[in-house]
């Protein structure tokens, strides 16, 4: 027979392994047993860009170090297929994923799907709709940067550097994904507290650059008076600096060009002259998104949002900071 301090001390352990477990309840969210290891998935909406190869190689490598095995997946840029993925994640018996939804709301099934499978899922870099699913409640937490932040600080550092003057054009992200809805809604309320300054046309490059280039084409040979181009990645605003060339007008002269990411071959675009600047959007989430779910099977609280802490580049450091871009 077991005795009364022995049985004491068994419960105890009990409830502190399941404590976890309690906590996630608590929240309507499924645990995370702690274990020495882990299978999760990372469905990924596409690897066109730096930036996707970046963060791609982030969660690939921080996997590694912690032993975890990783099922990986790459949507190609389509909605249907990265829900097919999470999909097969969950049939495949994930502990874990980490989604980067391509869309804000074609992805709410693939969030809800894996929340009645009893599977946590972190949202990473992009969000979904919080009308339709809530941090902390279908999912565990959103990690990424502040994108109506971003929108704000390329407007604001537009405004100073031409006095409040200027034809804009805007080149959008890709249609209803979260960091261009947020990124033009910064940036697009801060131009409009600004009478001298006009977007005279907005339209999508798909946070692609040759999407971008021909996006800028289109739009210049339609404006020929615009002198300022705003995009929403380094990928388009690099294709935006070919059109502008193409078009016999000189970058960053004759057209200021104001971007986000951060990416290498936008600091040497800063640094040759042909861009004012870009607005840091990290992609290295691996250490952050392993980090949460290990503090998370410990039933540790975590935040529904945890935002990266971005830099800002122009003229004054990007050679500086070329080093270290991706």
């Amino acid at each position: 027979m077991v005795s009364i301090s022995r049985r004491m001390a068994l419960m105890a352990t009990v409830a502190i392994a399941g404590f976890a477990v309690t906590a996630a309840m608590a929240d309507g969210l499924p645990p995370l047993k702690q274990k020495a290891t882990y299978k999760v998935g990372f469905a990924q909406t596409e690897s066109n860009n730096p930036w996707r190869l970046a963060q791609t190689a982030s969660m690939k490598d921080e996997a590694a170090k912690l032993g975890w095995q990783l099922v990986y997946t790459d949507a190609a840029g389509s909605a249907a297929k990265q829900v097919a993925d999470v999909n097969s994640m969950i049939a495949q018996g994930v502990d874990a994923i980490f989604l980067s939804p391509r869309e804000e709301k074609p992805l709410i099934p693939a969030v809800m799907a894996a929340k009645k499978a009893g599977i946590p899922l972190f949202l990473i870099d992009r969000s979904v709709d919080p009308n339709l699913a809530k941090a902390g409640v279908d999912y565990v937490t959103f990690i990424g940067s502040d994108f109506l932040l971003e929108g704000k600080q390329a407007a604001d550092w537009l405004v100073k550097k031409v006095d409040g003057k200027g034809i804009i054009l805007e080149i959008e992200g890709s249609t209803g994904s979260s960091p261009a809805n947020d990124r033009k809604k910064g940036f697009d309320d801060v131009i409009a507290q600004n009478p001298g300054l006009k977007i005279v046309a907005s339209q999508t490059g798909n946070f692609n650059r040759d999407e971008g280039r021909k996006t800028a084409e289109a739009l210049l040979q339609a404006h020929p008076e615009a002198n300022i181009i705003f995009a929403h990645n380094d990928e388009m605003a690099i294709g935006a600096i070919s059109a502008i060339e193409a078009a016999g007008k000189k970058p960053g002269k004759d057209i200021l060009v104001v971007s986000i990411d951060g990416e290498k071959d936008g600091l040497q675009a800063i640094i040759d002259g042909k861009m004012g600047a870009t607005v840091e959007c990290n992609p290295k989430f691996g250490p952050a998104a392993y980090a949460a779910a290990i503090k998370y099977s410990k039933g540790e609280k975590i935040p529904a949002t945890m935002t990266n802490t971005d830099r800002f580049y122009d003229a004054s450091n990007a050679a500086a900071s070329i080093a270290d871009s991706y």
